[in-house]
C-alpha cells in the first residue's frame, strides 16, 4: 500500500478539474452519520440464554433530538438521484445502463451474504437459536437501504420524465398514507408504501438538482431548511409523531420504520442544509487534498462501508461479552455513562471496519467506476 502522502497526492492528481467534490463529500457524510448513529444507538448484550439487543433511547428518552444529527438518509438519497440522473443521461441503453449500476450495487451484497451464511453455519452447532437471530437481523438490517436504493435507481428514468412534478406526487403520497393510518384508523402495513415513496421525495428532488432546473433547485436551500424543519417541529408538536428520527424500541411510532411524514419533512430540512453548503464545502475539498483524498476513498467503496458496518461492531462486541462484558461493549445500554463509553469504542469500531475494508472493497471496485457514479 502507497504511504498516506503518496496517496494522497495521487488522488488529488487524479481527480479530474470538474469533478464535484461536494456531491461525494455529501454523500461521505451520509454514509458515515449513518454508521456512526448504528454504532450509537445499537447495543448488544448477553442475556440469560442469548445475545439481545436494546437502544439507549429508551432509557434516555430526553436525548431523542440527538437523532436528528445520526439520520442523514435523505442526503444520501439526493445524492443518488443527483447521481442517478447526471450517469442516466449519458446512458446509451437503459437496460445496460441498469445493469451496470445493479452489478455494483450486487456485488458487495453478494460478499457479505456468503461469508455470513457460512459463518451462521459454523455457529449453529455452538450457538443459541435466538442469538443467531439477533446476528442475522443486525447483519442484513443495512440491506434494506440498499434494496430501497436498488428500486429508485430502476426507476430513475420515470422520475426524470415527471420532472417537476416528482417531489410534490411523492410528498403527497406519503401524506395520504399518514392520513389515512393514524386519523382514519386504516391498516398498519399501509405504511411499507412510504418505504419507497418516502425516500423518492428526495431522491427525486435529485433528479431534478442534476436537470435543467438546477439553478432553481439550488436557489431553494434556504427554503427547503426552514419549511422542512418548521414542519417537522409542528409535526411533532401538534400531531404526535416522535421526537426521535430513528427507531427505538417500545414505542409505538417509529418514524423511519416506515417513513412518516415528519421523517420526510425533517429529510427535506436535510436537503435544503445540504444544498445550501455544496459551494463552501466544494472550496473546501479543494484546498485540503487530504481531507479530499479521505471523501474520495469512502465513495469508491460506500457500500462496502455500510454493509460491513455492523459486522465490525458485533466483531468488536463478541470480545467484549467473552471477556463478561466492559462498559459500552457487551452490557445494556442503561444510560449516559454506557453511552460516553461507547463513544470512546468508536475508534476499535473503525479499526475492524477497516480491515473488512480491505478484504471485501475488491467486491465493490472490481471493473473501476465511472466519474459520474
Amino acid at each position: 500500500m502507497a504511504e498516506p502522502g503518496v496517496l494522497v497526492r495521487r488522488i488529488e492528481q487524479s481527480t479530474p478539474a470538474d469533478r464535484e467534490r461536494e456531491v461525494d463529500g455529501l454523500r461521505a457524510f451520509a454514509i458515515l452519520g449513518v454508521v456512526l448513529g448504528h454504532w450509537i444507538v445499537t447495543g448488544v448484550s448477553a442475556g440469560a440464554d442469548h445475545w439481545r439487543t436494546d437502544s439507549p433511547l429508551r432509557r434516555l428518552p430526553d436525548f431523542a433530538p440527538a437523532t436528528w444529527l445520526l439520520q442523514p438518509l435523505a442526503v444520501f438519497f439526493l445524492v443518488g438521484g443527483y447521481v442517478g440522473a447526471r450517469s442516466y443521461a449519458h446512458a446509451r441503453s437503459h437496460r445496460a445502463w441498469a445493469r451496470r449500476r445493479m452489478i455494483r450495487l450486487g456485488r458487495p451484497i453478494a460478499a457479505l451474504l456468503a461469508v455470513w451464511t457460512v459463518l451462521m453455519a459454523l455457529l449453529a452447532d455452538f450457538v443459541p437459536g435466538d442469538t443467531l437471530h439477533t446476528l442475522g437481523k443486525l447483519v442484513l438490517s443495512p440491506l434494506w437501504f440498499v434494496l430501497v436504493y436498488a428500486g429508485l435507481t430502476l426507476l430513475t428514468p420515470l422520475v426524470v420524465r415527471l420532472g417537476r412534478a416528482g417531489p410534490p406526487l411523492a410528498l403527497a403520497v406519503v401524506a395520504a398514507v399518514d392520513l389515512t393510518r393514524f386519523a382514519a384508523d386504516g391498516p398498519a402495513a399501509l405504511g411499507w408504501v412510504n418505504v419507497l415513496a418516502g425516500w423518492l421525495v428526495p431522491y427525486s428532488l435529485g433528479v431534478l438538482w442534476a436537470g435543467p432546473h438546477r439553478a432553481r433547485i439550488e436557489r431553494l436551500g434556504g427554503p427547503l431548511l426552514v419549511a422542512g424543519a418548521l414542519g417537522c417541529a409542528a409535526l411533532i408538536r401538534w400531531c404526535g409523531y416522535p421526537v426521535s428520527m430513528v427507531g427505538v424500541p417500545g414505542q409505538a411510532i417509529s418514524n423511519l420504520n416506515p417513513p412518516t411524514l415528519a421523517a420526510v419533512a425533517f429529510g427535506l430540512a436535510q436537503c435544503g442544509l445540504a444544498l445550501l453548503v455544496r459551494a463552501p464545502l466544494r472550496r473546501a475539498l479543494s484546498r485540503h487534498p487530504r481531507t479530499w483524498a479521505a471523501v474520495a476513498l469512502v465513495n469508491l467503496s460506500a457500500m462496502t462501508v455500510f454493509l460491513w458496518h455492523q459486522s465490525a461492531m458485533l466483531a468488536t462486541t463478541a470480545v467484549g461479552i467473552a471477556l463478561g462484558g466492559l462498559p459500552g461493549l457487551g452490557t445494556a445500554p442503561d444510560g449516559l455513562p454506557w453511552v460516553a463509553a461507547r463513544i470512546g469504542w468508536m475508534p476499535v469500531f473503525a479499526a475492524v471496519l477497516l480491515v473488512l475494508w480491505t478484504v471485501f472493497h475488491r467486491w465493490e471496485t472490481a471493473g473501476g467506476r465511472s466519474r459520474s457514479s
